[in-house]
């Protein structure tokens, strides 16, 4: 018999720009928290250009501060890469792991039983949410609007687009 196959007509989106945030508003949003691990998940999404789900995979193991490199692993397509670390997510980290010492995950949260697990994408989303509310920020911000507007800032700031490029087809 002949295989028959029913193609159907794409559904068109609409075409929206994605929202992005100024600078001014990123450095209030960082600085909300009261939680230094809340602030770090922020400058995490924000200054390394982390998925969600690379921000609750991150491992203790995948920091290098010697070489001031994080390493992502299994990204998206899964592909690992090396993202740049600022003195202040280093030392803000360092603090961090001091006070926190998490055994596997950079950042934990806390499982039904209350005991400490991975920290989960809804978690992060809560943070994200509540730091916008705190600040009193109207834009809609989620995790990924971090990421966009951290790869628009580094273009308005004079990054060849070419570069930018590379390091946004390996996001």
């Amino acid at each position: 018999m002949k295989e028959m196959r029913v193609i159907l007509p794409s559904i068109e989106r609409p075409k929206k720009l994605p929202v992005v945030l100024n600078q001014r508003e990123v450095k209030k949003l960082l600085r909300t928290p009261r939680l230094l691990k809340h602030r770090l998940v922020l400058a995490m999404l924000y200054g390394c250009g982390l998925r969600n789900f690379e921000l609750r995979n991150l491992q203790r193991r995948d920091l290098d501060f010697d070489r001031k490199l994080l390493h992502v692993r299994q990204g998206k397509g899964r592909k690992d890469r090396y993202v740049p670390l600022s003195e202040i997510q280093i030392r803000g980290l360092k603090k961090y792991l001091q006070a926190e010492n998490p055994v596997t995950w950079c950042f934990t949260g806390n499982d039904r039983t209350g005991s400490p697990a991975q920290l989960s994408s809804q978690g992060i989303q809560w943070i994200v949410r509540e730091a916008r509310k705190q600040s009193g920020i109207t834009k809609e911000i989620t995790a990924h609007i971090l990421r966009h507007s951290y790869a628009t800032h580094l273009l308005e700031m004079g990054l060849d687009i070419m570069e930018c490029l590379v390091l946004l087809v390996r996001f």
